[in-house]
């Protein structure tokens, strides 16, 4: 049957659904070059306001997983795991989950990303350790998982190229904010990286793409029915993006902070999020049966030393100086490291993710297109967390900078915190658990 691209869009556009031949012409058009970007955005925009079904994201997932390579895995022995967050402000997670699954026996086969504005990526924090290689061939990448369980690398080119063209043209036509294309773009690319098990942890919160509890509840759902619905053992975890994760936000503070956490003597909301974390992947790695037996195995390997040996191997597998593991004074510190202090006494209620996010940006921590570089010293230390008592002239925050004038960020960053009157609850960093 010949399909029209025109009918395809006035199709959806009246919220009637896509078939999955049609979904085919589409996506395979898109791809070699014969359907034009006008068209595209318009039957973008059209699912934008009319949504699509179950069946619909299922398949748009399935071509666009289908449009380019799929990595073969099945060189690594057991089980593969894979964890994927949908990014937040001064997420390291992947730094210490890893070693921490790899050393308890699970196969950590991760592709990772870079940062963007106010989200890290987890590939500039490695590179915060000399000699860190990101770029591994597909053997490189099989034999170190086989070996020492564990191998973090950039995403290669040649997989999902129609996620690649569509999220540029999402990017730029007003089209990012769609339920099923979010879904579909985090999933072909996860379902690409060819792991057997996916646990997914769904932020909310002004530091996380999704801002409310429900809405990430929606999406953690629509991703886990796509990954079942395409044979792979995916999970989801809905965790907490209202403050910053830790206490440290930037690229070499936050590769310290993970070794700290590492050692045991990490922040209590990360240290949480990778114990619970790491038990859904064990339990999916069928190392264990239970979170009980899970989170026992997890804090063992933290306080018998095993899982920082872990990241050891993992660094040095990589060509990274393991030196900095064991002396972390050798990373470089920023020229200026300024205190934000408090202007009142009070509760402190709210620190804005999304504001500390966009100052460590300023500060020279991250970037706000992929061409800028940048300063793997600079970002901020937190002092204070939601629920602390704060006196008036109180440290909430350092910040750390090699620029001169950063007054306009330093007024910034202090208004992200807000303080009242009123006690405060600690935060909970986990809050669901979707299966």
């Amino acid at each position: 049957m010949e399909f029209r691209m025109v009918d395809l869009i006035t199709k959806k556009r009246d919220g009637m659904p896509l078939s999955k031949e049609e979904i085919h012409f589409f996506i395979d058009g898109y791809v070699k070059g014969v359907i034009p970007d006008y068209q595209v955005s318009a039957l973008l925009m059209a699912i934008v306001f009319q949504g699509m079904n179950e069946n619909e994201t299922v398949n748009l997932t399935s071509e666009m997983l289908s449009s380019g390579d799929r990595l073969n895995l099945e060189m690594i022995k057991g089980i593969k795991v894979d964890k994927h967050s949908t990014g937040g402000v001064g997420d390291k997670t992947s730094l210490v989950l890893g070693p921490i699954v790899a050393s308890l026996g699970a196969k950590l086969a991760k592709m990772s990303g870079r940062g963007l504005g106010h989200t890290g990526g987890t590939l500039d924090k490695m590179e915060a350790i000399p000699g860190m290689r990101i770029n591994l061939t597909i053997d490189e990448f099989i034999h170190q998982v086989n070996d020492i369980g564990i191998a973090i690398v950039g995403q290669t080119s040649s997989l999902v190229p129609a996620d690649k063209k569509l999220y540029a043209l999402r990017d730029v036509t007003g089209t990012v904010e769609s339920l099923p294309l979010i879904a579909s773009s985090v999933m072909s690319k996860k379902l690409a990286s060819g792991s057997d098990a996916i646990l997914l942890d769904v932020k909310f919160g002004n530091g996380a793409f999704m801002k409310t509890k429900e809405d990430a509840i929606e999406l953690a759902r629509v991703m886990v029915k796509i990954g079942r619905a395409l044979k792979k053992d995916t999970r989801a975890i809905i965790t907490d993006m209202e403050q910053p994760l830790g206490l440290a936000i930037g690229n070499a503070l936050e590769v310290k902070e993970a070794i700290a956490t590492l050692k045991g003597h990490g922040p209590k909301d990360l240290e949480d999020l990778c114990i619970y974390a790491g038990s859904v992947m064990l339990n999916e790695a069928k190392i264990v049966t239970s979170m009980i037996e899970g989170t026992k195995l997890i804090k063992e390997a933290i306080s018998s030393g095993k899982a920082l040996s872990k990241f050891k191997e993992f660094v040095k597998a990589q060509g990274g100086d393991v030196s900095y593991i064991d002396d972390v004074s050798k990373f470089p510190v920023a020229k200026y490291i300024k205190p934000i202090v408090a202007s009142s006494d009070g509760y402190l209620k709210e620190i804005n993710a999304l504001e500390i996010g966009e100052g460590a940006m300023k500060l020279g921590a991250g970037r706000a297109t992929y061409d800028d570089v940048i300063d793997l010293s600079a970002g901020i230390i937190l002092n204070k967390k939601v629920g602390d008592y704060v006196h008036q002239g109180d440290v909430l925050c350092y910040m750390h900078t090699n620029k001169e004038d950063v007054v306009a960020v330093e007024k910034e960053i202090h208004d992200a915190f807000k303080l009242t009157n009123n006690k405060v609850e600690p935060l909970k960093v986990v809050h669901e658990y979707i299966k």
